[in-house]
């Protein structure tokens, strides 16, 4: 990993946010093509999902549209250590998904007005699970849950075909969708899924939903880019970040564990450390560099660490490391610090916050109850990750009775001759002439 040595500068906003590894290319390359993809899939549907299958996944004569046998096979085929541990955390990411919907309001203006707050679902979801370099059954849970808790009536499902498994989806996700009552799948990946789910695809039986969930790759993460403004979208879920802000006292083995932990995912993950303890730096360097040597998937993770968007940061202080992960938004945020709990209200910007040495990544990944599909990209200064809030739109109701209307009756019809818009003011006194 290599060292970006931030002490002993005045740095402003811009300047810290210029500071942050991004792997910024790889980016802007993967949306020309994510675009492009989108277009096929709009243009061609089912042919030209067949053709990205070949390309990508090395699948031919699949099917596009999963039978229900096939989810009913693999349910049943289902090892019984990891059905426990998938509807135990399809259990919590319930519990706590269902904090995330509001309670209808009414507010009273005055006599005889109200405005009732409501949150209203939408009506169909596309859920996206990569299964490229791994096998995401969390992600089923993560996606379908907070849907299931919002209300939503039509939850479709997509992921890649495999070309180990006769090009069917893999089976451990097919049985979670089946633990969840997902019977609409799909197998289809990456960018083009995303552009399925959009524009719908006439061949298959898929229509266009209205909203687009789940995490991927970069090409994901821009897909859904390119179809905004037609579906909704969850945030722009693209490779993994993980930012570790750390004190002299912490555990070198433990971060670095997570570091790694996180870098396995894919070679475009973000792993950085960021402290003002030279000595810690130093010790959490060799410790990636003797754990990441023994890990399975260790050229994948030497990729991660070595590539542009991973580092270790020295700061002067803690003020200071919470201006640049602040500035960083990562989508994972540790905080290795002494009063963690207290600091972490400082840490304003982050898809998700993990308190203290005891409260890995890998939690939230699993079994937190928390949701892991979550904001990338610095995105996390301005989007939420994933909840029951995603499927959810907020809508007013207006209820004024006559005697309520002629309290405001002047007031309406002066600010529409303001304007010059004295329709409007017409539309008020028609209600009050023969």
């Amino acid at each position: 990993m290599r060292t970006i040595d931030l002490r002993g500068r005045e740095l402003s906003p811009a300047d810290m946010l210029a500071a942050v590894p991004r792997a910024a290319q790889a980016r802007a390359e993967a949306l020309d093509t994510a675009a492009r993809i989108v277009d096929d899939v709009r243009e061609r549907g089912e042919a030209a999902l067949r053709e990205q299958a070949e390309r990508f996944d090395r699948v031919t004569g699949h099917d596009l549209r999963v039978p229900a046998s096939h989810i009913d096979e693999a349910l049943a085929g289902l090892e019984p250590q990891v059905r426990a541990a998938l509807e135990e955390a399809i259990r919590r990411v319930r519990t706590a998904s269902e904090a995330q919907v509001p309670a209808p309001r009414v507010t009273r203006i005055g006599p005889g007005a109200t405005i009732t707050q409501r949150w209203q679902p939408v009506q169909r979801v596309g859920v996206y699970i990569p299964g490229g370099k791994a096998v995401y059954p969390s992600s089923v849970i993560m996606n379908v849950v907070p849907a299931q808790v919002a209300g939503v009536a039509q939850i479709a499902l997509a992921s890649p075909p495999q070309s180990d498994q006769d090009g069917r989806i893999h089976p451990t996700i097919l049985a979670a969708a089946g633990l969840l009552g997902v019977t609409e799948v799909y197998a289809m990946g990456g960018a083009g899924a995303i552009g399925a789910f959009a524009h719908g695809v006439a061949g298959v039986g898929l229509d266009p939903v209205d909203v687009v969930s789940g995490p991927g790759n970069n090409y994901v993460a821009s897909a859904k880019r390119a179809v905004a403004g037609v579906v909704g979208t969850d945030s722009e879920a693209g490779a993994t970040e993980i930012l570790v802000v750390a004190d002299a006292e912490a555990d070198a083995r433990l971060i670095a564990a997570d570091l790694i932990s996180q870098a396995e995912h894919d070679e475009q993950a973000s792993a950085v450390l960021v402290t003002h303890s030279e000595q810690l730096a130093g010790a959490v360097a060799q410790e990636v560099e003797r754990q990441a040597a023994a890990t399975r998937h260790a050229a994948r993770v030497a990729a991660a660490l070595s590539g542009p968007q991973s580092a270790i940061v020295l700061v002067d202080d803690l003020a200071m490391a919470t201006a640049f992960s602040n500035a960083y938004a990562p989508e994972h945020l540790e905080l290795h610090l002494t009063d963690a709990e207290s600091a972490s209200d400082s840490f304003t910007s982050a898809g998700a916050v993990f308190v203290g040495d005891q409260t890995p990544v890998s939690l939230g990944d699993y079994m937190a109850g928390s949701n892991h599909v979550l904001p990338t990209g610095g995105q996390a200064r301005y989007a939420p990750g994933l909840g029951a809030y995603t499927f959810l739109r907020p809508q007013q109701v207006i209820t004024y009775d006559r005697d309520a209307l002629a309290v405001v009756r002047a007031g309406v019809v002066a600010l529409a001759n303001t304007e010059v818009l004295p329709a409007h003011g017409e539309a008020i006194e028609a209600r009050f002439t023969a």
